[in-house]
């Protein structure tokens, strides 16, 4: 099916709903349901973004400027996953916790609002990897429409460019708590040495990476492309110097480079046992 054909079935469908509350983190995927809920229901759809520790200031920070580029009415809550029994010893279901919080709360929204419909920016792509958040969606009704729509993330990139929306080209992201190897528990002082440490990479020009945390390691993934830029004698020396002052007493550089779902690696078997 041609693109804008995709996208005159997403309006449709969209349209259909009549009213819907939007998950919005202000990433890619977001940020373009958001726009086209806006454009098709106007004033009978609500942007919600979550705030937490695994939420970085940066990222909401940016999900307040898009939600008032788009237009779109735009509300705050608080999710706080630390809070929730389980989810900080980390096990591999881990974003399942985490999601029933989220949409149980996105669901009280819509009662409040009079909204029918709890959405989410998941597309066609994210079917292939271990995703246990998608089970709290479906027993808590909430609405994909990007992946009924067969959208993938190409196509939501490109339709995102010709719609104007400054997050076309945005790397993708994930919240911290993909930072951690399964079982390592969470905290907030965990959290906040992976945000401050990402934060520093950032300012010096890298995109598209992450800096796991693996107890006293910090594991940086990279952008193939950036793996020659890190090796710059300046700024190695500036980024394990940072990175030691954060809290970590070794860094080391993943040299497969940044890839999604990392983390997923070493447990293919007991996700298969969790699916």
């Amino acid at each position: 099916m041609r693109l804008e054909e995709k996208y005159e079935n997403l309006k449709k469908y969209i349209k259909e709903l009549g009213s819907a509350v939007i998950a919005f983190s202000g990433g890619v995927d977001s940020t373009f349901l958001a726009k086209v809920c806006k454009d098709v229901l106007n004033d009978r759809c609500l942007a919600v973004t979550a705030t937490s520790s695994t939420y970085p200031e940066r990222e909401f920070k940016e999900a307040l400027e898009l939600a008032k580029e788009i237009g779109i009415r735009h509300k705050i809550i608080k999710s706080e996953e630390l809070e929730i029994e389980g989810f900080s010893k980390n096990p591999i279901d881990r974003c399942y916790y985490c999601k029933s919080e989220l949409f149980s709360k996105l669901k009280k929204v819509a009662d409040d609002e009079g909204m029918e419909y709890v959405l989410d920016g998941t597309n066609a792509d994210d079917t292939g990897d271990f995703r246990p958040g998608r089970r709290a969606a479906k027993e808590l009704g909430v609405k994909s429409p990007l992946l009924e729509c067969g959208f993938t993330k190409d196509d939501i990139r490109e339709m995102s460019k010709n719609l104007g929306l400054p997050t076309w080209n945005k790397p993708a992201y994930a919240c911290l708590s993909s930072r951690f190897p399964y079982g390592q528990e969470i905290t907030s002082e965990k959290l906040s040495m992976v945000e401050k440490s990402e934060e520093y990479l950032l300012k010096l020009g890298f995109v598209g990476f992450r800096v796991r945390h693996h107890g006293d390691i910090a594991r940086i993934e990279l952008n193939p492309d950036q793996i020659n830029m890190m090796l710059d004698e300046n700024i190695r020396k500036k980024v394990v110097s940072k990175l030691k002052e954060i809290g970590f007493k070794y860094v080391s550089l993943d040299l497969e480079g940044y890839r999604t779902g990392s983390m997923n690696e070493a447990i293919s078997e007991l996700i298969n046992n969790v699916r």
